[in-house]
């Protein structure tokens, strides 16, 4: 089955159903082309997938780069990309691991907005990008200070980013974080186009359901959901070691999988596919977007998200309880 491709009629974007998470892009080998990223950019490229995201958060820049190279040679319309704003890279990072020799400071200031745009697309190579999306302004990252920081980028870099939209540099920008509440609060408190949310409609998690979806379909605005598989459990399924969020995943997260595990067998269902198809019977969201780290995973979650899932399994995860209602 081909994949397929949804539009958003506001910014007029057409996205593929499947996107291309580059987070995984600066944790692979250190050689200075990162033939690993090439190969699975390649792979998507030669899946369908027309849909890249990418931020200077990953690997100090690390990411960025990769994603340009891999880019290289390929017609610039042939492809919808994202970046992020909202942190700047500053010389001096000497961590060990993969990633350039900068350390990641937090601005969301017009300036600091308008410096990251363009230290972006110095990054990626590329004469344009399409999406810009505020990064990680949530409680997670901001503790106490969510309020200010919300403000800053109100009063700052939301300005710029209307700014870069109005004048035809960019095409649409949003906000990407993992919080649907404070998505919620963005969507009442300016003009966005897109919300990259991360984890939060899910099989495991759909926190966004209630209220968010709703919101976001009467305002227009369109959701990227990332984090598909809650960073592991979704994938690997009810095992042992199993991760929801990063974390150990809870008896009751675990019980619940195994659930879905159960029903997803009795109908020939990979849960994998499960969890990719999941969040796009939402008219709202565009795409699922997931990282890999080899060619082979980038091809495997293609073939489960293109993959037949029968109505009937869709029908006893609701009758179980194992989905939102409605």
């Amino acid at each position: 089955m081909q994949l397929a491709t949804r539009q958003h009629r506001r910014s007029g974007l057409t996205f593929s159903t499947f996107g291309f998470g580059g987070t995984t892009l600066r944790a692979l080998d250190q050689t200075a082309d990162g033939p690993q990223a090439l190969a699975m950019v390649d792979a998507a490229f030669e899946g369908g997938v027309r849909y890249f995201d990418v931020a200077p958060f990953y690997g100090a820049g690390l990411a960025e780069h990769r994603m340009g190279a891999a880019m290289i040679g390929r017609a610039r319309d042939s492809y919808r990309l994202s970046t992020k704003v909202g942190r700047l890279l500053r010389p001096g990072r000497q961590e060990p691991g993969p990633s350039l020799p900068f350390t990641p400071v937090f601005d969301y200031s017009y300036d600091g907005v308008m410096r990251s745009f363009e230290d972006s697309l110095a990054r990626l190579g590329v004469e344009r990008i399409d999406i810009l999306y505020i990064h990680d302004v949530s409680p997670r990252w901001a503790g106490n200070a969510i309020e200010e920081r919300f403000e800053t980028v109100m009063r700052g870099g939301y300005r710029a980013l209307l700014a870069l939209r109005e004048s035809g540099t960019i095409k649409a920008f949003g906000v990407g974080i993992n919080d649907a509440g404070w998505c919620e609060r963005f969507a009442e408190a300016g003009d966005f186009d897109l919300f990259m949310l991360a984890g939060r409609y899910t099989l495991l998690d759909y926190s966004a359901h209630e209220r968010l979806l709703p919101l976001c379909r009467e305002r227009g605005i369109g959701v990227l959901l990332a984090a598909p598989f809650n960073s592991g459990i979704l994938a690997t399924g009810a095992k042992p070691g199993a991760t929801f969020f990063y974390d150990e995943a809870s008896p009751e997260l675990m019980a619940r999988t195994a659930r879905i595990e159960a029903i997803a067998a009795d109908h020939g269902v990979a849960l994998p596919a499960a969890a990719l198809q999941f969040p796009l019977r939402s008219d709202v969201v565009l795409a699922v977007v997931a990282g890999s780290r080899t060619a082979g995973e980038v091809r495997a979650n293609l073939a489960h998200i293109t993959s037949a899932i029968p109505a009937d399994f869709w029908a006893e995860l609701a009758h179980q309880g194992l989905m939102p209602p409605g």
